[in-house]
């Protein structure tokens, strides 16, 4: 199996002098006006003038911004992440006017994140030391693994999240080590009490750290409801909020990295169903659990560690009646409510519902893998009745993950 390159970031967490999180905290200041400046401008072109400003135009602008009274600031800072706002705004642009996302927004002050991007030239990296344009020392990280020897990083991102810590991301080429080729395929059930139900049998219990943490969380906002706007003691309320949120996605990221690389090393095959996350968080029931599943998530990991490591990754359908099949004798069961975890089929063979559902998935990806055919049920027949078709598609391989972690 041929080894290739792939970019990945690796993220630590650093501890800032006061005069560098001064600097920083400017900078990402300048960053979000820039950002909001351009769109701004962009926008009005487009709704008076029907023009399309490209980064070329903006940058120019930029230039001239620096050159007045009111904005001169914005030279008191590195440049470098400033025309970097201008191109990420560019590449929003690009993928609304391609229709995959919706139309750029205005960055917050509150609510949007806290981050600046450098280039090469606007950082040294050396011996284990990184230090960026403007600061006369090296960042104090907390280097918990090792880079990829011989690693260069390209583009450096600095970030501060909600909870007021401060993290680094250093984006490098790597050879990912390649685990032993094996022959395996695994079906994959998405649940709520179990997080996945292999087709081996196996359950993997969703460890629901947000439900965990609930009281903690609870109580940190009541807390905060009963601080005065804009007070001192508010944000540092804020802080203990944040703090626990943190906290609920550390431990459930990290709970995913290491399922999420088992399956992909464990396995050739990796067989999922493309659920619908954002329309089953419709349901008011069940909102709370699904989200707290993270299901998105964990297909994202699986696609671009599939990637990394050359393993297969195959989408089921939707509508593939998983649940429903019998995996003896391939009979559509007519009902299925949720509240059923285990039935009989006519044939006699008992299944558990998450097991044979996973059995199922695990076929028919075998089937997309081997034949290029998605396998669906009918919606209808003048009948009423339901019965199993397949449609030309191509099954949908893993793509890597942009900025990929772990």
């Amino acid at each position: 199996m041929t080894m290739t390159h792939v970019k990945r970031a690796f993220k630590y967490r650093f501890y800032p002098t006061d005069a560098q999180a001064a600097e920083l905290s400017r900078t990402f200041g300048c960053v979000r006006k820039v950002y909001n400046m351009a769109l701004q401008a962009r926008s009005e072109a487009w709704t008076l003038r029907r023009e399309r400003v490209n980064y070329n135009a903006t940058s120019a602008m930029l230039t001239g911004w620096k050159r007045t009274g009111e904005l001169s600031y914005l030279s008191e800072v590195s440049s470098v992440p400033l025309q970097q706002a201008l191109r990420h705004l560019q590449g929003a642009f690009a993928n609304f006017w391609q229709k995959r996302a919706k139309y750029p927004t205005f960055k917050s002050r509150k609510k949007s994140r806290r981050s600046a991007e450098y280039t090469s030239s606007a950082f040294r990296f050396r011996d284990g030391r990184l230090t960026l344009a403007k600061m006369d020392r090296p960042l104090d990280i907390v280097w918990s693994r090792p880079l990829p020897r011989g690693a260069a990083p390209s583009t450096v991102t600095v970030s501060q999240d909600s909870a007021g810590r401060w993290f680094v991301s250093l984006l490098c080429e790597d050879r990912p080590s390649m685990p032993a080729p094996v022959n395996t395929a695994v079906g994959i059930d998405a649940g709520i009490t179990s997080l996945v139900t292999l087709s081996t049998g196996e359950r993997i219990t969703n460890p629901r750290y947000g439900r965990k943490d609930r009281e903690r969380l609870a109580r940190a906002q009541r807390e905060l409801s009963r601080k005065t706007e804009g007070s001192a003691n508010r944000d540092k309320a804020r802080l203990k909020v944040a703090r626990v949120h943190a906290r609920i996605a550390d431990r459930h990221r990290d709970f995913l990295h290491k399922l999420t690389t088992r399956l992909v090393r464990e396995n050739q095959t990796v067989v999922i169903e493309d659920l619908t996350v954002r329309n089953m968080l419709g349901n008011r029931t069940l909102a709370r659990a699904i989200g707290d599943a993270s299901w998105t998530e964990m297909r994202s990991m699986l696609e671009y560690k599939a990637q990394w490591y050359g393993r297969d990754l195959v989408t089921v359908d939707r509508w593939f009646p998983s649940s429903k099949l019998c995996s003896a004798c391939g009979v559509i069961a007519a009902r299925m409510p949720l509240n059923v975890r285990a039935w009989e089929c006519a044939c006699g063979a008992r299944h558990d519902r998450d097991v044979n559902a996973a059995r199922n998935i695990l076929a028919a990806g075998l089937a997309v893998a081997a034949c290029g055919d998605g396998v669906r049920p009918q919606r209808s027949t003048p009948g009423g009745q339901s019965s199993v078709k397949q449609e030309t598609s191509r099954p949908q391989r893993s793509r890597a993950a942009a900025q990929p972690r772990g």
